[in-house]
């Protein structure tokens, strides 16, 4: 009788076991990819092969600007405003060590390339700049999806609803270059991701109103070939157009501040992204 008893509640358990996990399945919200990005933090591998930026302190044009944000709070960036008036704007959206100087740097020498073109560099930390690796890992993992929609929506009403939307970003800036490519609908025009994640739902791909050129590196362990060759097959599916760039270097390789900085790589990769983001504004 005890054994029969055992064996029922033995049963009785694997049924419910089954049952919750396929409500798991079934129910349970996908991870976006910006958070699936930020879970790379605590792989060793990826975080190694980050190493601290080295020292440089930008000195030159352009402002820190604020802005309200949808959320009820303000966020701030760096600002080159084009000579003449333009409803052209780029966001630039930084690594995640943060908006540092490097990125000011980048924003301004879009500014030099692209006269006409308002160039934005968002501050998804709000403030916070990381100096090391480990502390880089836990400012991304503390962005919260809401938070980072409300900065860049507040940036494109800054940017005014007649606004035309490009952006540009590395690493954990590459993910949020696709997100704001997404979030700006028919005011996007251009969109570049260096070794971002890309986004995964197809539904939500089938929305942009842009093509995408993504720059990667094949030795990247994060955003490795396969996350890449998926990609592509997801673009499909949504019928945009994705122009792959793939290097053989390594993650991070087209960032100055990197010792692993791959100077020929990243001139090529830069040339390349400011071509396609002239031709994406139609400028002459």
């Amino acid at each position: 009788m005890q054994k029969l008893l055992s064996l029922l509640v033995f049963f009785f358990s694997a049924t419910m076991f089954a049952s919750a996990q396929m409500t798991m399945s079934c129910c349970t919200k996908p991870t976006a990819a910006t958070e699936a990005f930020a879970m790379l933090a605590n792989d060793d591998a990826f975080v190694g092969g980050h190493d601290a930026p080295l020292p440089y302190t930008y000195q030159g044009a352009g402002d820190m600007v604020s802005y309200p944000t949808p959320d009820g709070k303000t966020a701030k960036a760096f600002m080159l405003k084009s000579a003449t008036p333009s409803t052209k704007y780029l966001f630039v959206i930084h690594e995640w060590w943060g908006l540092n100087d490097y990125i000011k740097r980048e924003a301004a020498g879009f500014a030099r390339e692209m006269p006409g073109v308002n160039i934005i560099a968002l501050d998804l930390y709000d403030g916070q700049v990381a100096s090391a690796p480990a502390e880089a890992g836990k400012l991304m993992q503390s962005v919260q999806t809401s938070r980072a929609e409300a900065i860049i929506k507040g940036a494109m009403q800054y940017a005014g609803p007649k606004a035309q939307i490009a952006s540009i970003g590395w690493c954990f800036g590459g993910g949020w270059s696709l997100q704001t490519a997404l979030l700006a609908g028919k005011q996007a025009v251009g969109c570049v991701m260096y070794y971002g994640m890309p986004e995964k739902d197809v539904a939500r791909l089938k929305t942009l109103n842009t093509d995408v050129l993504g720059i990667f590196a094949l030795q990247d362990k994060g955003i490795s070939p396969e996350v890449v060759a998926q990609f592509q097959k997801n673009m499909a599916a949504a019928g945009k157009k994705l122009t792959v760039k793939n290097y053989d270097a390594v993650h991070a390789f087209a960032n100055p501040s990197n010792p692993n900085y791959n100077k020929a790589y990243a001139d090529e990769a830069h040339d390349l992204a400011v071509a396609y983001l002239k031709k994406s504004f139609k400028l002459k």
